[in-house]
């Protein structure tokens, strides 16, 4: 194939067109007409062309670009990616949209700069098709969207624990909850009794399962399972389920569902089901979700449970108010978990009280910690889960335990606890997503143990920490989630350059020097001198247009350099002065780059709207951020608004869980800021 315009050609334009093929990255060329003169196989294969012939001479805009996603005609006057022709400057867009050959139209992000050709200029354009990397985004907006709604929904409801409800309103805000949650319009909640029957206590939907009545523990029903394995079920077709529970479904038109227990002090206490007919799909993960809320309904039941204590009951419900307030604020674990061990301590009159975690390694690692006298195991302590200790005990029966004597406890957390002077330990497990996490540990150093049953009352504690870790783990994947999706995009750049900067601008390299060569010989013909100049001349030009592409991909001097150099080659090339405070100092790549398309963007607007006559940009570490700010004394009044670049911005540092402002009154100048976490 051939790089050439259609009266002249040129031995550099099929240099160029060699090197162009091995390229990954799908690039064609059009002339000064918009006619594709070159597309290589990477084009030619995402356009689902099955050869170039079938592209080349053809008007790109009417082949790729011909309408809009509407369907509406885009016309060819309006396409930004033919303007390099016409203006001779880069056109970059992050969203745009390509149609293949069949018509089926996909999203891309792409780069076209102009090139010269003998008969005018043409440009070169560079796509990603990011069809892919915006469904992952989708479906993570989607999960964000879930798991915010699911926390909100369980704040509610330990707002309403917090507030001292009766059970009865708790249970009736749970299905009230879970039925909003889960998109299921049918909930039931049931306690099991001796008798081997179910009692309906709460429940929503229009079903016969209605508050009061009672149900056989026969077939194969969500209840019947729950009751028989204690763990959550899962039923995507009613059709076949056999006893009373599933005939009374199949004729209220119950299609699937799904079910959780609810454990009270250690045992199976009842259960909670939802379900729809056919025409509602039983949501993905929906028992693993519907879990979530039977810890809610256990903390009311137990609390119930002790009223044979007036004041004890009092004190409790009022420090699990407190802290169960905290945890629905959304409050940070680390507060969370140190507040939990103080209330803990104070109510149950203990010695000390730590939180452990187990990690898969086998260690107890020492979480948050609480004493009278300063007893606790301190914080970060790690110790080897052997021996005798009630953490052992709890992490081997994920129930709660107690240890009454730690006088002859072998182990290092045995001896540990024997030299702060600890005689005896009541734990429970914190259970996260169906797993010990770790164990609340509550110990005294007194002659007499804590009072029996305190390790039961322990746990509705624990659970509030529970809780906390959910929360937390659930923030930890969005965010976690968002920024290997932004440094995937990072790294598809990186790798596009070097692939440009190793293949391509080698090769073109070596064909300057090639020609070079050939024009320094002697005696040479003049029509053949004049010829291997213009190859020259055109070789370089591709040089700089491949380098022109590249930075704009991501700066191969971030790469090397980092952003203080990057920022400063800015600076040289921008239209107005720039004052730089930018430290020499390297960063994680995700966190330069971020902060480096900041710094770009923003002399971008400068130079487009703001009138200014100085820009000033700085950097500096605070607080385990890198702050970044690019400020103008020009005219104001810009907005981050949808589908610019400043939004796109604010999308970027976003994914790195930053936070991005823009400050700009009319008159006052503008002021963009970026705050990136380093971790």
């Amino acid at each position: 194939m051939e790089l050439r315009d259609r009266d002249s050609g040129g031995i550099a334009d099929d240099v160029l067109a060699a090197v162009l093929q091995t390229v990954a990255q799908p690039v064609w060329v059009v002339d000064s007409e918009g006619l594709i003169q070159f597309a290589n196989p990477a084009a030619v294969a995402a356009l689902a062309y099955g050869s170039a012939d079938e592209l080349l001479g053809r008007h790109s805009h009417e082949t790729i670009h011909y309408r809009h996603p509407d369907g509406t005609p885009y016309p060819a006057s309006e396409c930004p990616m033919l303007l390099p022709r016409t203006t001779g400057e880069r056109v970059a867009r992050d969203l745009d949209w390509f149609f293949r050959r069949d018509g089926s139209m996909f999203p891309v992000s792409y780069v076209s700069v102009p090139i010269e050709f003998p008969g005018g200029r043409g440009a070169v354009v560079a796509f990603t098709d990011i069809e892919q990397q915006r469904r992952g985004e989708q479906a993570l907006l989607e999960r964000e969207a879930q798991l915010a709604e699911q926390q909100a929904a369980l704040r509610r409801v330990a707002g309403v624990v917090a507030q001292g409800a009766s059970p009865t309103e708790v249970f009736a805000a749970v299905a009230r909850e879970v039925a909003y949650v889960l998109e299921l319009p049918l909930v039931e909640m049931c306690r099991y009794e001796p008798d081997d029957t179910a009692t309906v206590i709460a429940a929503t939907g229009e079903h016969p399962f209605q508050i009061g009545t009672s149900w056989p523990l026969d077939g194969a029903s969500l209840t019947a399972q729950v009751w028989r394995t204690g763990e959550p079920v899962r039923i995507d077709d009613y059709a076949e389920v056999e006893g009373t529970i599933g005939e009374a479904a199949r004729k209220a038109g119950v299609h699937a569902g799904v079910g959780a227990p609810v454990v009270v002090d250690g045992r199976l206490w009842g259960v909670i089901c939802a379900g729809g007919d056919g025409r509602v799909p039983l949501p993905q993960g929906a028992e693993t979700r519907l879990a979530a809320f039977t810890q809610l309904v256990a903390t009311a039941v137990a609390n119930t449970q002790m009223q044979g204590d007036l004041e004890r009951l009092a004190d409790e419900q009022a420090a699990l108010r407190r802290v169960a307030t905290f945890v629905a604020q959304g409050a940070e674990p680390r507060a969370v978990f140190d507040a939990v061990c103080a209330e803990t301590g104070r109510l149950l009159d203990a010695t000390t009280v730590n939180l452990a975690h187990f990690d898969p390694e086998g260690i107890n690692v020492t979480i948050a910690g609480w004493s009278l006298r300063e007893v606790h195991v301190p914080t970060g302590t790690r110790l080897p889960l052997d021996g005798d200790s009630v953490n052992v005990r709890v992490r081997d029966t994920g129930a709660p335990a107690r240890f009454d004597s730690y006088e002859t406890a072998s182990g290092e957390l045995g001896a540990a606890l024997r030299n702060l002077g600890i005689r005896s330990e009541v734990g429970a497990p914190v259970v996260v997503e169906g797993a010990v996490w770790g164990a609340l540990i509550a110990g005294t150093d007194e002659a007499e143990p804590l009072p029996p049953r305190t390790e039961l009352r322990l746990a509705n504690f624990a659970e509030l920490i529970a809780t906390a870790v959910s929360n937390a783990m659930a923030r930890s994947e969005l965010v976690a989630s968002r920024a290997r999706i932004a440094q995937a995009a990072d790294e598809q750049r990186r790798r596009i350059v070097r692939d440009l900067h190793d293949g391509a601008q080698q090769r073109l390299v070596n064909t300057v020097m090639t020609l070079q060569l050939a024009q320094s010989r002697p005696n040479l013909d003049p029509d053949v001198a004049e010829l291997i100049g213009e190859s020259l001349r055109s070789a370089q030009s591709g040089i700089e247009e491949l380098r022109e592409l590249a930075h704009g991909l991501h700066p191969a001097i971030l790469t090397n350099r980092g952003l203080a150099a990057a920022a400063e080659a800015l600076a040289l090339r921008a239209a107005i002065p720039v004052e730089l405070d930018i430290p020499d100092a390297r960063y994680p790549p995700s966190v330069e780059s971020a902060a480096y398309f900041v710094v770009a963007e923003a002399l971008t607007n400068v130079a487009k709207y703001a009138e200014a006559t100085v820009v000033r940009i700085s950097a500096e570490e605070a607080d385990g951020k890198l702050c970044v700010s690019v400020q103008d004394d020009g005219a104001g009044g810009a907005s981050p608004s949808p589908g610019s670049g400043l939004s796109g911005l604010d999308d970027r540092v976003t994914a790195l869980n930053g936070a991005f402002s823009v400050h700009s009154p009319a008159g006052g100048g503008t002021r963009v800021r970026a705050e990136i976490p380093l971790g």
